[in-house]
């Protein structure tokens, strides 16, 4: 009989700020197990919050094969681990941090209220098992997220932005996107003909992510079934699963099936053109496909298809530079619209900005952005930013239609 463990901890610390005001400090520290047990293809799972003996958890775990799980396969080896733990503050430093950036922001914009949040979180993963896997990883970060509501609004709130660290709290950086955010606030600006929407592109890449789902491939329910191997979108789109030393954040670097990839790094779409979609190893025993280490760990029982942390791969470009003297749009609250089954796409935006990429000229109007799966990952797109400060993250820019709210 094989074994083996899931193992998750993590220590969040938070400072509650509402209309203006500290109102708390919450702090969890959370571990959570998954003692697992394999024996003529089956697996027994024990989920367990809180700490247990290893002695306890398997036990149960082998009662719990009487349920009959199905896990026909391999256990897989390695040994490997990565700290990404940089500086994270004590609960006495955010505190302080929390003091001083609230402080800014009252001083700075009076015309605001401000709500949200400072914190710090720790992370640790760890994989191990009887055929010599020891798998572990080490993050954490400090952040905060802030929403913000002027004075003379009749919303709830007006938009919000946020931050992370690996390393301390930066005040001027934080400084500057609240600054950013808020200054042209007040300055109305008209809608561009030309509707070059900026936004993070976990915002609009979910559908992408759903079709390229390999059993919805297989049964043809996707909308890029029969189009593997073939050209389908821009000639600068690559999209690869990415959970490389740089790039991951908060993440393993394997799978729940204990599988890694060869620098930690797997393309599904390079160049525009479809290259393979994602299957665990039960979708590709199933369906007959490649298996690409894409399950997630599921604590209470077996692993499930669909862990891919897609990034498109960005241009060395800043989104100033890429628009390159054009102006983009910048949503800041949208709610209420997405995808549709066909991939046609319909977002209502309640509040944006004007931005030339990189300083926020003033607000817009609301609006409908529309477009399809195709349109913005192929002719109407422009590309990926690299990370840059003043947003804290790198910018997906793509052409839409603008219709009425």
């Amino acid at each position: 009989m094989k074994k083996e463990k899931y193992i998750s901890t993590g220590v969040y610390s938070e400072v509650k700020i509402v209309e203006n005001e500290i109102v708390s400090f919450n702090k969890f520290d959370k571990t959570s197990t998954s003692f697992r047990v394999y024996k003529d293809g089956l697996v027994g799972v024990h989920f367990q919050q809180g700490k247990m003996t290893d002695k306890e958890g398997y036990a149960l775990a082998e009662k719990n094969l009487e349920l009959k799980r199905e896990y026909p396969f391999d256990l897989e080896g390695g040994v490997r681990e990565l700290d990404k733990r940089e500086k994270l503050l004590t609960d006495e430093e955010l505190m302080k941090k929390a003091k001083a950036e609230l402080a800014y922001l009252r001083k700075a914009h009076p015309e605001f209220t401000f709500s949200g949040s400072f914190y710090s979180n720790s992370y640790y993963e760890a994989q191990k098992n009887s055929a010599g896997m020891n798998y572990q990883v080490w993050d954490g970060h400090n952040g905060a997220g802030i929403s913000f509501k002027h004075k003379d609004s009749k919303d709830l709130d007006d938009g919000s932005f946020s931050t992370n660290f690996r390393r301390g709290f930066s005040s001027a950086k934080f400084r500057a996107m609240a600054d950013n955010y808020l200054s042209n606030f007040t300055k109305m600006c008209e809608l561009p003909e030309e509707l070059i929407i900026m936004t993070p592109e976990w915002n609009l890449n979910d559908k992408l992510k759903d079709c390229l789902n390999a059993e919805k491939l297989a049964l043809g329910t996707s909308l890029l079934s029969g189009k593997i191997g073939q050209k389908v979108f821009a000639d600068g789109l690559t999209i690869c699963h990415d959970v490389t030393k740089k790039n991951i954040w908060m993440s393993t670097f394997w799978d729940a099936d204990g599988i890694t990839h060869k620098g930690d790094k797997l393309p599904y779409i390079k160049n525009g053109k479809v290259l393979r979609g994602y299957a665990d190893k039960r979708i590709a025993a199933k369906y007959g496909v490649e298996c690409t280490g894409s399950a997630y760990s599921n604590y209470s029982d077996t692993p499930m298809n669909g862990w891919v942390n897609l990034r498109i791969t960005p241009l060395q470009k800043t989104p100033k530079e890429i628009l390159n003297g054009r102006l983009a749009v910048l949503p800041v609250q949208f709610y209420g619209g997405g995808f549709s089954d066909t991939g046609e796409y319909a977002m209502p935006v309640q509040m944006s900005y004007l931005t030339d990429g990189e300083k926020i000229l003033g607000r817009l109007p609301p609006f409908t952005m529309r477009s399809n799966l195709f349109d913005m990952f192929g002719k109407d797109f422009i590309g990926a930013s690299k990370h840059t400060d003043i947003w804290n993250k790198g910018m997906l820019l793509v052409k839409m239609e603008a219709g009425k709210l």
